[in-house]
């Protein structure tokens, strides 16, 4: 029987969280929580990896759920951490400034109006468009621009424009819009299937700016569907329609996260790859985090359409992705030898077909802690978006 989370659940599910919060703060105010935990608990680090934003959101999520102004001290601690990570360019050669800076600062610019928020994130938006390459319209994801064997743009960037999108509302310069549509209009083009699966990594010719091939890192093989960047590609094409308002936007979100629900196994927990429905494979709970995101996104759009039936439908597959979550993989606050939100998350798993380094396997990770706390808030009703 398929269930939905409750409402009690719900609110029994960010108690947990917060309880948690609360219990690592400690640890991780001056620091930042790694990518993936080891063994259950997240390693602190400095702010040098593409994930710790994450963390900071889930601070700020917490303050609003619990009004508690010690999240939001440490969320403004997090916040210079950032700042200053920006203004010396530190780790930001790549195309992850929006899931760096919109949980961490955009979020608090919107919630306290720190102005050293909205600075930081504006030089992150200001960084995110440098990477853009004019011939192939994308914003290149990783290493040397324009180098041979790295002229190519990732799903995940989906996530990344809506700090683009917010530039240009802050600061009237059209640039930030125009770069991030341009970046959906390639990724639209290239990087889905005729049967709406995707591909992680799309490459273009750097002399035409021509579409070259899909090809994978983290997903099983090129020619499989990575859960997480399915997910991406669900979540990121509901809001690259709310930004635009162009309908095929929507149309086709509709059909990947109809691919997504179709590979799923009986217990409704994404394993890694959607080319596994059954087996022994680890999963990736944090896909089923993402994408109940942007059900809950897209679902807000068809209520603005006057499209009821739609928007009742992704609310309902938002809940019941949230109740797999809620039964099998959250963890509860008094849980011994596990800091995180949110077990069987997968990071990077290793295949014969892949190039990734096996990192995160079956444990928690970062992004789906912030993802769970995202859905669980935001089903309540009250939640603005930053992103």
């Amino acid at each position: 029987m398929i269930r939905e989370i409750s409402e009690s659940e719900r609110k029994d599910a960010l108690r947990e969280a917060v309880r948690i919060l609360y219990r690592n703060l400690p640890a991780y105010t001056y620091k930042c929580q790694d990518t993936a935990s080891t063994d259950g608990i997240y390693k602190p680090i400095e702010n040098n990896e593409w994930t710790t934003g994450f963390w900071p959101g889930e601070l700020w999520l917490a303050y609003l759920e619990t009004e508690d102004e010690l999240f939001a001290h440490v969320g403004g601690i997090f916040v210079e951490s950032f700042r200053k990570r920006i203004l010396t360019h530190t780790a930001v050669d790549h195309h992850d400034m929006g899931f760096l800076y919109t949980p961490s600062c955009v979020s608090a610019w919107q919630i306290t109006r720190n102005a050293h928020a909205r600075e930081a994130a504006i030089l992150a938006a200001d960084n995110l468009v440098s990477r853009y390459q004019e011939k192939g319209e994308f914003i290149q994801a990783w290493g040397k621009m324009g180098a041979d064997d790295n002229y190519r743009y990732i799903i995940d960037c989906l996530l990344n424009l809506p700090l683009l999108y917010w530039a240009t509302e802050e600061t009237g310069n059209p640039r930030y819009r125009e770069i991030a549509e341009k970046h959906t209009e390639t990724c639209v083009r290239n990087s889905f299937r005729s049967d709406y699966s995707s591909f992680h990594t799309f490459f273009m010719d750097k002399e035409t700016g021509a579409p070259l091939r899909g090809e994978t890192c983290q997903g099983y093989k090129a020619d499989s569907s990575w859960a997480r960047g399915q997910a991406w590609g669900v979540y990121g094409l509901a809001l690259a329609y709310r930004h635009t308002g162009k309908r095929s936007y929507l149309d086709l979100f509709e059909h990947v996260s109809e691919y997504f629900m179709e590979k799923l196994p009986e217990d409704m927990i994404p394993y890694w790859d959607l080319i596994f429905q059954s087996g022994d494979e680890p999963r990736d709970s944090s896909s089923g985090s993402i994408v109940a995101c942007g059900y809950l996104d897209a679902a807000d759009s068809y209520e603005k359409l006057g499209e009821y039936e739609k928007a009742r439908k992704y609310r309902h597959l938002a809940k019941v992705l949230l109740k797999a979550i809620y039964d099998k993989a959250m963890v509860r606050s008094d849980e011994d030898g596990v800091n995180g939100l949110v077990k069987h998350g997968t990071y990077a798993k290793k295949s014969p077909y892949n190039t990734c380094t096996p990192y995160g396997v079956d444990e928690c990770v970062s992004w789906g802690d912030y993802y769970w706390m995202e859905a669980l808030y935001r089903l309540g009703g009250t939640w603005k978006s930053w992103w």
